[in-house]
């Protein structure tokens, strides 16, 4: 089984743990990044707009894939449907409810409402192409099944490398503190963080420093930022300075209005920190609540305020937690059971 992966810049390093787990059970792969052999309209990069698929076309002959795997649905996509070679759709998000937040947020002039009109038609040729829909949680699994009925559909977690995350000189925090650690990308994810004015105000003897960059941070600081016990960190590098900041850390928070299966949940538990989370999306399948932290309703600043107290007054409960959480992520979503997953999938389907 030969299997080409088509992979986003921002997924590399995950793409590449992917691969390597791959070839541990026979699957011989080759990453590669997909803009480098199939972009066009609406790319960023004006050249690339008329540029020919004579680079993905070689790519095809000389690596003859039995399969081809994506983890967006771009011009890479695009070009594997006009091939005899079956294409496996990794879908990370609520791609029909991300459109419709852009189209009301960032995306609403002319050039970029066009732009997204493309998008949108690209992955659609996209889903009706591909042998496989692999969503990322099975939250998405049934929307995607409802809207794909004709389609073969399976939930393809997000795998993880537990021995990447381990203990190491932690940041220089202040403590008792709480990390946050998520982007600004996203307005219905990252407006839910406005509730933490309520926290930070109940708790001001609690440090809380955000992890994170986007377009939309700037609709959230000045309501956080006028508080002394909270501090924006902006962007860290990945992994060494994100496994830095979970050492010191003693408690994760996902403070989320909408997400899918944030990797960074996962990565906090194998630090063996207890967590609390929003509960939507995919959020409540990547943790185990009461055992290996809390999940808090949307809007509810007064839960959150609740679970924190109990975390961060209560060092056997946190202690205990953060073993379990480990444990957890270690049994669930490990590369090798994820990548045998992926393996069961296509002997399910393409044999």
């Amino acid at each position: 089984m030969r299997l080409l992966i088509g992979g986003s810049s921002s997924k590399f390093f995950h793409l590449q743990e992917f691969s390597h787990a791959l070839e541990e059970l026979g699957i011989e792969s080759k990453l590669v990044f997909d803009i480098d052999y199939a972009d066009g309209f609406p790319s960023r990069n004006i050249g690339n707009w008329f540029r020919s698929d004579a680079k993905f076309k070689n790519l095809i002959q000389e690596f003859k894939p039995d399969a081809i795997f994506v983890d967006r649905q771009r011009h890479f996509g695009l070009a594997a449907t006009k091939t005899n070679i079956p294409l496996l759709v990794h879908l990370r998000g609520n791609h029909w409810e991300e459109l419709k937040m852009a189209r009301n947020t960032l995306y609403k002039t002319l050039p970029k409402r066009i732009a997204l009109q493309k998008w949108e038609e690209i992955a659609e040729q996209c889903f009706k192409g591909s042998k496989i829909i692999l969503p990322i949680c099975n939250h998405l699994t049934k929307i995607v099944k409802e809207r794909y009925s004709d389609k073969a559909v399976e939930t393809l977690y997000q795998g993880i490398s537990p021995s990447n995350w381990y203990n190491v000189e932690g940041s220089s925090l202040k403590h008792p503190c709480v990390g946050l650690l998520q982007s600004a990308v996203i307005w219905e994810k990252t407006k839910e963080l406005l509730i933490l004015d309520k926290v930070l105000k109940s708790m001001p003897s609690v440090m809380f420093y955000w992890v994170g960059d986007g377009p939309y941070k700037n609709e959230i600081l000045p309501t956080l930022e006028k508080y002394h016990n909270f501090k924006w960190l902006g962007h860290l590098q990945y992994p060494d300075q994100v496994r830095q900041f979970l050492s010191e850390i003693d408690v994760y928070a996902l403070i989320s209005g909408i997400d899918m299966s944030p990797l960074t949940l996962q990565e906090a538990q194998l630090m063996k920190i207890p967590v609390i989370a929003t509960n939507v999306g995919g959020i409540p399948e990547l943790m185990k609540n009461g055992d290996t932290g809390f999940l808090v309703e949307k809007q509810n600043p007064l839960q959150i305020i609740e679970k924190l107290s109990i975390l961060l007054n209560d060092e056997k409960k946190t202690k205990n937690m953060g073993e379990q959480g480990r444990k957890f992520v270690e049994e669930n979503f490990a590369w090798k059971k994820i990548a045998q997953d992926f393996v069961n999938i296509l002997h399910n389907h393409l044999n």
